[in-house]
């Protein structure tokens, strides 16, 4: 930081917020003081002042001399983890560990440790070190310590004990074959009886169809998380309000049970609600959430009237209780938006979620909590029979989830989270070759530290009830379990920096969560990734992500295909890029040059994109998979059997592909300058394809042999 106070600079550097670092290019770019102040206090360290800045490095000097233990120890199965313990100078301690179970476990051993005590409020505090079985099964468990002074005093404190595994596995069966699926946008797939949209049991259908008929291993979604049940219903999967709880616009309302005891009038009447969106469904007009939402939560507030018979009751109570505090606070924050709407105009009262007002709101809008608690279940119920229909047609893994980067600054996470969410900052990325001033995603971060003192309980939940019905999770910018770049309010995305995470402790635990339910992780590992994190999620058993356009060598020619990652999934395209057909005709080329988002002239950048395809039809020719003079659908049926012809583990299809789509389902860099989210599945020509179409597609079977030759 130049002539920056060194003293700053050590404190930015206790708390993991850059000063400096490399860009894109491997440029140097120190961080201006202002920003590092800035991002400091949204870590609530206080560094306006010379003054400040000592009292912040003493109080972070002191932090963990204050404390017996740690807020969490996090440890590797099989590890030889050693944990510390502050006592007064001259005690000893004895430590054991509970297990989840309650059983528990001692030889947690004292071990060789000598550290000078240090003054703390003016007594003497030692530190000892003692070292955890390394046969701990792994699991959420309890690390306890007792004290004893001389006199025979004796004080108690625990702390949480997490044992992470040592590396993920492959599902049976795919350990020893490679895996293939569809990706798609599930909103956008609709079937006969959609309203509009697709939804859950369209999710079961396609599921079970590519399972049974194709040889299909998986399902990769887009993020199903919830938006603000308030219009207008934001379009993007990749801002949500919550990222734990998901969508109820993805509900077919028709397949609660409920449904089947209405009346026949008020069946009728639900029918006729279906009836003015599912005009919709073979339209090839853009997707529209408000009236498919007004429609369907009309109708489920019907459905909910219907009295649960006892063991229905006992089943909603078991999950209301699972899902705990987690749920009450997301349905009241819902039941807030449908009271005041918009959170921007709530009373300022409500602000605080554990106030005085929010705790009178939760009684006062006990019939709409109720009603947003209820959506879940059933939701809950729908994707879990998408999960079982995909696992009895003989897929390994079943329904692979998205996990967003993060969500909507005033968001149902970031009302209820605020503790553990900063504030003042949004996460971004910093200028690259794609948007030289850099990205802003208006998406508050997880402060790390408030996370830690948390022992990680939120970041837990999340995962939790994602992969309750999941065969897998792909976790977007996965770069963010390592970094992230912090933007102060105010300031341009490229003034930001970057702030450290403790990756360790946020990889293991979602290998131990996805452990526990049986899923595999991949992490979208895209863009300006160093090789040490690809190496420690490898080491995990944790999956990067290869697009074939991405793929290139040194000499930025096409990668061979026996030179790509083994530990992957590969697949020819992505959802921020045009479909393949739209690709290799230049469609991202033209969009952003009529969007203004081009970097170089247009002529340029499409004299650049002809030559990368020439480039890539070379490839294919020299690998015998194309022919000269080959039309794209030839092409396209080539590059697939190219992505075939890796090591990686798993492949996915596009959806969009495999009818020969051509729309982009999202433009980096635009908002509401391009229709992002809202692109239904067309064909070639534009026309809508339905659900029902799609086994009569020939280039999606074609797709399908040459994606598993």
């Amino acid at each position: 930081m130049g002539d920056v106070d060194p003293r700053l600079v050590a404190l930015a550097d206790a708390y993991g917020v850059a000063t400096e670092f490399y860009t894109q290019a491997g440029d140097h770019q120190v961080v201006a003081e202002e920003t590092v102040v800035a991002v400091l206090d949204a870590l609530g360290v206080d560094a306006s002042t010379p003054a400040s800045v000592e009292d912040a490095l003493e109080t972070r000097r002191l932090r963990d001399w204050r404390r017996t233990l740690p807020p969490v120890f996090v440890a590797r199965e099989g590890d030889a983890a050693r944990c510390w313990v502050h006592l007064p100078h001259g005690d000893s301690a004895h430590l054991w560990v509970e297990l989840e179970d309650g059983t528990r476990r001692r030889g947690v051993s004292q071990v060789e440790h000598w550290v000078e005590p240090v003054e703390v409020d003016g007594a003497l505090v030692g530190e000892a070190a003692f070292a955890l079985p390394p046969d701990l099964p792994t699991g959420w468990h309890t690390l306890h310590a007792e004290l004893r002074s001389a006199e025979g005093a004796t004080t108690r404190a625990q702390t949480v004990l997490v044992v992470t595994p040592r590396r993920l596995s492959l599902p049976a069966g795919l350990e020893s074959r490679h895996g293939w699926g569809f990706a798609v946008q599930i909103y956008s797939v609709r079937s006969r009886r959609s309203w509009g949209l697709g939804d859950a049991v369209d999710l079961a259908d396609l599921a079970a169809w590519s399972g049974h008929d194709l040889g299909a291993d998986f399902l990769l979604v887009n993020p199903m998380h919830a938006a603000s049940p308030v219009p207008p219903m934001a379009p993007s999967p990749y801002l949500p309000v919550t990222r734990r709880f998901a969508n109820p616009l993805y509900l077919r309302v028709e397949s609660i049970p409920e449904y089947a005891y209405l009346s026949d009038a008020v069946r009728g009447h639900v029918a006729a609600l279906a009836a003015t969106v599912q005009v919709a469904n073979t339209s090839a007009a853009l997707l529209d959430r408000d009236p498919v939402w007004a429609a369907k939560r009309t109708a489920l507030e019907v459905v909910h009237d219907v009295e649960l018979t006892p063991g229905r009751q006992a089943t909603y109570r078991a999950y209301s209780e699972r899902e705990g505090q987690g749920l009450e606070d997301f349905a009241l924050w819902c039941a807030l938006g449908d009271a005041h709407g918009d959170p921007g105009d709530w009373p300022e009262e409500l602000a605080d979620p554990h106030g005085a007002a929010a705790q009178a709101a939760r009684a006062e809008l006990a019939d709409r909590v109720e009603f947003h608690r209820w959506c879940q279940w059933v939701l809950d119920e729908q994707l879990a029979a998408a999960q079982q229909a995909a696992r009895e047609s003989g897929m390994g893994i079943g329904v692979m989830h998205d996990l967003a980067v993060g969500v909507h600054p005033e968001g149902a996470d970031a009302w209820a989270l605020r503790d553990v969410l900063a504030a003042d900052v949004s996460v971004g990325a910093p200028p690259d070759m794609y948007n030289q001033m850099g990205q802003d995603w208006s998406q508050p971060p997880w402060r790390p530290e408030a996370l830690a003192e948390a022992a990680f309980l939120p970041y837990r939940d999340m995962l939790r009830t994602v992969l309750r019905h999941a065969g897998g999770i792909r976790v977007d910018h996965v770069l963010g379990l390592f970094r992230l770049w912090w933007i102060p309010r105010g300031m341009p995305a490229d003034q930001g920096t970057y702030v450290r995470y403790d990756h360790d402790a946020l990889v293991g635990i979602l290998a131990l969560e996805a452990q526990r339910a049986g899923a595999v992780v991949v992490g979208e590992d895209l863009g300006t990734v160093e090789s040490w994190v690809q190496d420690a999620l490898r080491d995990r058993g944790i999956l990067g992500t290869s697009i074939l356009w991405f793929e290139a060598g040194a000499d930025g020619a096409p990668l061979p295909p026996a030179q790509w990652r083994g530990l992957t999934l590969a697949s020819v395209t992505t959802h921020d890029l045009p479909p393949t057909a739209g690709f290799l005709d230049a469609e991202h080329v033209r969009l952003r040059h009529e969007l203004g988002l081009l970097a170089t002239t247009y002529e340029d950048e499409l004299a650049a994109h002809d030559q990368d395809m020439a480039s890539w039809r070379r490839a294919l020719e020299q690998e015998g998979l194309l022919e000269p003079g080959a039309d794209t659908e030839q092409v396209i049926v080539a590059l697939h059997r190219y992505v075939a012809r890796t090591p990686s583990r798993l492949r996915a299809v596009s959806l969009a592909d495999a009818v020969g789509d051509r729309r982009a389902q999202n433009q980096p860099g635009t908002d509401q300058e391009y229709p992002n989210w809202r692109v239904p599945l067309t064909d070639g020509d534009g026309r809508a394809v339905l659900l029902e179409d799609l086994p009569s597609v020939d280039l999606l079977s074609r797709l399908v042999a040459a994606i598993t030759a």
